[in-house]
């Protein structure tokens, strides 16, 4: 019989590439994720780690493995959340991952809304640029989470995740003066983008690429409001989304772009109808803005 916190071991390289990184993300030694590889192996009796050096590499029947492993993942937490069903109402942690405008305008009243409904329900938010959210939530270090998505960095599948659609926002161009609101226009002005690595700075760049040119970066910052900030000191211009233009300073002029970014709940593969998650995908739904909320169909 196969042991399923091994074959989770096994998923998680797949994942994660490295045995170091699996160990970091699940609290192991290096050497405990290698044993027990090491066993898995014995358990299925075929090879499916190739070593060279201090690297590794799964096999083909490693990856189908793996397939399996998703599976029988996502029925345990198909079976976790019927269990959660029977009893009597959510409780305990509730490990939530945002991303900071949403953190900043969604998530204080839907955490309110859920302590008045589930008060025996601990939330413990996080902010996590969502490219780093499915590894988070494999790991078990988040249960929920709110992500996004953009038209020039669209969602990709993530084994093991599952998503609902929330809603759809417009992205604006930002800019200390008024002007046109073609990316194409700005070839020549400098630019405020997110930090390298994030999907708010590979929507930036794959924009301006798509109006034909790479932007001439200037600053980083990934909070909104220091980026309108930059903006209306005239350090360049920017794109940022509804969310974040609650109360933009003086001096920004936004222009509407034909683009937009979408946010989705993000959980593991089973876990959709466990109570937590339906409590807490209840609330973020109640706390949207008035104008969100006629967008989550867009």
């Amino acid at each position: 019989m196969l042991d399923v916190r091994r074959l989770r071991l096994l998923r998680e390289l797949a994942h994660r590439g490295t045995i170091a990184a699996v160990a970091e993300a699940l609290a192991f030694t290096p050497s405990a994720v290698s044993q027990q590889l090491t066993a898995l192996e014995k358990e299925a009796g075929v090879v499916l780690l190739e070593r060279t050096g201090r690297r590794v590499q799964l096999t083909p029947a490693a990856l189908r493995l793996v397939g399996h492993a998703e599976a029988v993942l996502a029925r345990l937490e198909r079976a976790e959340a019927e269990l959660a069903g029977a009893r009597r109402g959510p409780a305990g942690p509730l490990r939530i991952g945002t991303f900071p405008s949403a953190a900043r305008v969604v998530i204080p009243p839907a955490l309110a809304a859920l302590a008045a409904a589930h008060p025996e329900l601990e939330p413990m938010v996080a902010e996590v640029d969502p490219a780093g959210v499915a590894d988070l939530l494999r790991s078990g270090e988040l249960d929920i989470a709110l992500v996004h998505d953009y038209d020039f960095v669209p969602a990709e599948p993530d084994p093991g995740i599952a998503r609902r659609p929330l809603f759809a926002e417009a992205m604006h161009l930002a800019a200390p003066a008024p002007g046109r609101a073609a990316l194409a226009d700005y070839r020549d002005h400098p630019w405020i983008v997110a930090t390298h690595g994030t999907l708010c700075h590979a929507m930036a760049v794959r924009a301006c690429q798509a109006a034909g040119y790479t932007p001439r970066i200037r600053h980083r910052a990934d909070d909104f409001d220091t980026v309108l900030a930059l903006v209306a000191a005239g350090q360049g211009v920017a794109m940022v989304p509804d969310l974040a233009l609650l109360a933009p300073p003086p001096g920004v002029h936004l222009h509407r772009l034909p683009m937009s970014r979408r946010t989705s709940i993000a959980f593991r593969q089973g876990a959709g109808e466990h109570p937590a998650t339906a409590a807490f995908t209840l609330a973020v739904t109640s706390a949207l803005p008035n104008d969100l909320r006629c967008s989550r169909n867009s």
